[in-house]
Formats: structure tokens, sequence, C-alpha cells
């Protein structure tokens, strides 16, 4: 029997006013379910511009308990509109300690589930692990009404080991709520080799794991509060690929943008019987991969 799911993707830019992004995500969720969606993703850290740009400690004020406000505001829209909702907050979880943080919320609004952002980058423009400790719920994938869902967020994404753990462990999508984009000292063509790099290797997770993907990233320049660059063109592009890395829909790298995809859930289990990859794995030879180098 055929079983397809569609999916809502969100790309937009964010403003300083968390009103007024908070009744943009509200309208443009509402846009994709009203669509047809069944599952809507946002991007990382939606509720806010992208604050990681510098080390701030007044900007730990914008993080919240979950449950707490955010949570209790996408739970109601979940709700509504009968969805599952991938969404991404800057979680307070006790004094002092902090996580990057996707909640996932089932069709009745109900929390489903957590996934604490595993690899926190440290580098220019990008000082997570001055906010952020890694998480420590492990590769899990969340089940859903819609099927099991294997999240993650942004720097996971370059990592294979994290998204074959969650297809092991019997995820049916890979999910990436992203904030990636260019600083505008880069030329044109190492712009463009970043671009592709990050588009091909969610590609290859989707190949080598026989599993669709779905990557939704922030749009939008957001300048540098400290001034000391110029800032993040956030770079769009957000995309869903098919089992076999097909390209199925992407955004473009400017505008705002709302997607609805359909996705042939079927497709997935012939693509592994063709490429049984997961089958062929030399699982005792692989102990090495738990060192962080191999002399």
């Amino acid at each position: 029997m055929k079983r397809t799911i569609r999916v809502g993707i969100v790309q937009q830019a964010c403003t300083n006013d968390l009103k007024i992004n908070l009744e943009k995500l509200h309208r443009n969720i509402a846009s994709v379910a009203q669509a047809g969606a069944q599952l809507v993703v946002l991007q990382e850290l939606h509720n806010t511009p992208y604050f990681c740009q510098t080390e701030d400690t007044s900007l730990f004020d914008l993080a919240e308990p979950i449950p707490g406000p955010s949570t209790g505001f996408y739970s109601e829209i979940a709700a509504a509109y009968h969805i599952v909702l991938v969404t991404s907050l800057f979680e307070r979880r006790a004094p002092g300690l902090y996580h990057n943080t996707a909640v996932v919320f089932d069709s009745d609004g109900s929390i489903a589930g957590k996934y604490r952002k595993m690899h926190i980058p440290d580098d220019p423009a990008y000082y997570e692990k001055f906010y952020f400790t890694p998480g420590d719920l492990g590769f899990e994938p969340i089940e859903t009404s819609l099927g099991k869902l294997g999240v993650q967020v942004c720097w996971d994404q370059w990592y294979p080991e994290g998204a074959r753990l969650m297809a092991l462990k019997g995820a049916e999508l890979l999910i990436y709520p992203t904030a990636i984009g260019w600083e505008s000292s880069d030329t044109q063509d190492e712009k463009m080799r970043q671009l592709g790099a990050w588009v091909t290797v969610q590609r290859g997770h989707a190949v080598a794991n026989g599993l669709p993907v779905i990557a939704v990233n922030r749009v939008g320049l957001e300048p540098d509060p400290s001034g000391q660059t110029n800032g993040i063109q956030f770079w769009g592009n957000s995309f869903v690929a098919g089992p076999q890395g097909e390209i199925l829909a992407q955004a473009s790298n400017l505008k705002e943008e709302n997607l609805v995809v359909e996705i042939d859930m079927n497709r997935s289990e012939n693509v592994r019987r063709w490429w049984p990859f997961l089958r062929d794995r030399r699982i005792d030879e692989f102990d090495e991969l738990t060192k962080r180098f191999i002399d």
C-alpha cells in the first residue's frame, strides 16, 4: 500500500522583534498546513536572529525552559492544524546549563520528544560553545504519529555517524534544522564550494542510509552586532532529498520561501533492497571509529 507524507518547509529571515518573528512563523506554518503539509520543519533557532555571532552573557536571557512559553505556543499551532511540527529552541535546562534543542510536537500538540544538538561549533561568527552544552540524549529517533523522525541540528549534518545511528535505530526520515551562511569576504567561488559541500554531504547521508533528508536553513543578511565581521548572509537553499540523494525540492538562496513536498515513504525500502549497504557493513572491523585519531 502506498504511503506518502507531505512535508512543509519554512525558510524565513528573522528580525530583532520576537513578536514579529513568531507571527510570521505562525502564518508560514499555517500556509503550508493549509496546502496539505502533515509534517512541518522550521530552521535552527527560528525565534530570534542567530545570536551566536558574538559572545554576550546578556543573550542567555533568550533561553527558555522546556516546557515553557515557546513550547506552549508551538503546541497550540501543531494541535490547531493537526501537524507534526519540528522546532528549534534555546533551552535553559538549569542555572548555567543551556542547550540548542529541537523539540518535536505531535499532531495533537503533545511533545513527542526532543533532541539536544550533539556537535557544537566554535568558529568565527559561530560561537556556539559559549552558549550551548553538547547534547546528552544521544542519536535517538523521535516517535510520532507519522513515523520515526531522525532529528539533528545544523553542525550535526556534517557527521555521517549521527545519520547512520539514527538509521540503525529505525528513523524513517533524517531532518536537519539549520543556520549556515556566507561571510562577505568569501570569494564567489569559495561560496559555491561551501554551498555545494553542504548539499553534497547531506545527499550522501540519504544515499548511504537509504532515507529521505530534509534540511531547512534560514535566509537573509544578519549583521554582526560587534562589528568585527560583515555579518552572515544565510544561504537558504533548504531542500528535500529522496533516498538515492535525488533532489525533490529546493528553495532559493535569497528569498523567504515555503515549500510543500510529497515524499514516498515506501521508496526507502525498495532502495535498500537495491543497494543493501546496511547488510554489507563490516561491523566487525569498525571498532577504531570510536578513536579520536588512529596513529
